[in-house]
Parts: structure tokens; C-alpha cells; sequence
């Protein structure tokens, strides 16, 4: 299920922006815990089934001023695949996690029903984190390090605290989750 949004969010300051990406993970998240378990958001906004990808998000957001005045929201969402023919490391589908076929058209009209920008995004956003609990291994720049997640700011920073206490702080694409 490949779809595209285009939202106007209303009065949404620039350095709030990731509520977009914490509103859709949360609603396909939701839409997707009707039809299986065991789901979590890998951040910034990639949907995990266990260990592997079930939806990726790619989001552009336009700002005028100190706001946000358009966001287009892409999403790619595995659904009734059987087998993958690309190099990707980890994908999975809903159709290999249930054995049957999901009607991809209430798929989508149950994702779009559930994105809500309201507050209290951020505490259920923390809460469904892959990876929330507990040391993992990650990469930088400088290597591979192990780090817990201990939050992550309101303008979309990852913060983890390293095995040796030290606090680190990443932009998207600054470090990556080791599988």
C-alpha cells in the first residue's frame, strides 16, 4: 500500500514538526494493531513488526514563517506480499505475519480516520518505541556504540545515554539502529 498526504497543519510551529511524523506512525500503528500484535515505532518513524519493517514514512515539510504550512506525508506499508525482491535487510508483510490477504482500501481509510494532532502524542509515541528498553547496539559517525533511549525532544531529536553514561544527541540520519 503506497500513499502520498498532503496536510496544512493549523498553527504548528516549525520546531514542533515532528508531531506529524509522531501523529501518522501512531495511526498506522493503530490501524495496524487491529490485525496483529507485537508492533513498535522505530524512529524516526519506521513501523517494526518484532525485527522487521512493515511501513516506512518519508515526510517533506514547507514552513512560512516560524510554521508549518504544508507537509507531505509519503507512505509505503507491506501488506500482501509473499516474498520481497530487493536487498532491503528486514522487510516483512501483514500477509506473512497473519497468512491471509488484507483488504489494502480499509487499510488506508483506517490509517487516514486515525491521525489526530492533538497533544498527548508524545508520551504514547515514547511508550511504542522499538528498541525502548535496555542497551542496543547503534552506529555514527565515530563506530558502533551501545546506548539506551532515554527520550526523544520535541523537535524530533533522538537522546540515548551510552554504556558509559555518556548522553548523545542525534538529527535524522546521524545514527542508525544495528540489526
Amino acid at each position: 500500500l503506497l500513499f502520498s498526504l498532503l496536510i496544512h497543519p493549523e498553527n504548528l510551529p516549525a520546531n514542533k514538526q515532528f508531531q506529524i511524523s509522531m501523529a501518522i506512525s501512531l495511526a498506522i500503528l493503530d490501524a495496524l494493531g487491529q490485525l496483529v500484535g507485537d508492533l513498535s515505532i522505530k524512529w524516526p518513524n519506521d513501523i517494526y513488526w518484532r525485527n522487521g519493517k512493515l511501513a516506512g514514512i518519508l515526510i517533506e515539510n514547507t514552513l512560512k514563517g516560524n510554521f508549518v504550512k504544508d507537509s507531505i506525508i509519503g507512505v509505503g506499508l507491506n501488506v500482501n506480499q509473499r516474498e520481497f525482491k530487493s536487498d532491503a535487510p528486514n522487510p516483512v508483510s501483514l500477509w506473512q505475519i497473519t497468512g491471509q490477504e488484507t483488504d489494502c482500501e480499509q487499510l488506508l481509510k483506517d490509517i487516514l480516520n486515525r491521525i489526530d494532532l492533538r497533544e498527548g502524542l508524545k508520551e504514547r509515541y515514547m511508550k511504542l518505541l522499538y528498541r525502548r528498553k535496555g542497551f542496543h547496539p547503534y552506529t555514527d559517525k565515530d563506530g558502533v556504540f551501545m546506548a539506551e533511549i532515554t527520550g526523544v525532544e520535541d523537535d524530533g531529536h533522538l537522546l540515548l545515554s551510552d554504556d558509559n553514561g555518556k548522553m548523545r544527541r542525534y538529527a535524522f540520519k546521524e545514527v542508525s539502529f544495528v540489526q
